[in-house]
């Protein structure tokens, strides 16, 4: 049970596709990886692309991962990483949560981040619109 992700930076965002089954340790560890990725390619929009991975996080591990995104990404800043970076997760349920728990927590500790259904919203939502490597996939858009 592992995750694996695949970074790839794009003319106006860094692209992260994440595979294989989610568990809290993995998720912690795959965070900093693309948090590296963030630094060294100093991006600023980050689409995470997680409709690949497989698990049900229970509400606590979606806090736990929430807090600790949010936390890791303030330690950062001294590497070049802004707080301010835009995060855009594209899953699909069960680890995507309908009620956007993980979400709310990152958020209220300050981290700019939202959770989609499908890569156009995201892409929408991160100012860059769609692009020729992004599947379709329709719902309704959610603006922040």
């Amino acid at each position: 049970m592992s995750m694996n992700l695949e970074i790839s930076p794009e003319s106006r965002f860094l692209r992260v596709n994440a595979m294989g089954t989610f568990s809290l340790a993995e998720a912690k560890k795959t965070f900093l990886e693309m948090l590296e990725a963030v630094a060294r390619h100093k991006a600023d929009k980050v689409l995470f692309d997680g409709r690949s991975l497989a698990g049900n996080p229970l509400d606590m591990e979606r806090f736990w991962y929430g807090k600790f995104a949010a936390e890791t990404l303030k330690s950062f800043a001294g590497r070049g990483v802004s707080p301010d970076t835009l995060f855009a997760y594209v899953l699909t349920e069960p680890v995507l949560d309908p009620r956007r728990f993980g979400e709310t927590v990152a958020t209220n500790r300050g981290m700019n981040v939202k959770a989609f259904d499908n890569p156009e919203d995201a892409l929408g939502w991160l100012g860059i619109g769609s692009t020729n490597k992004t599947e379709a996939g329709g719902s309704h858009p959610t603006h922040r």
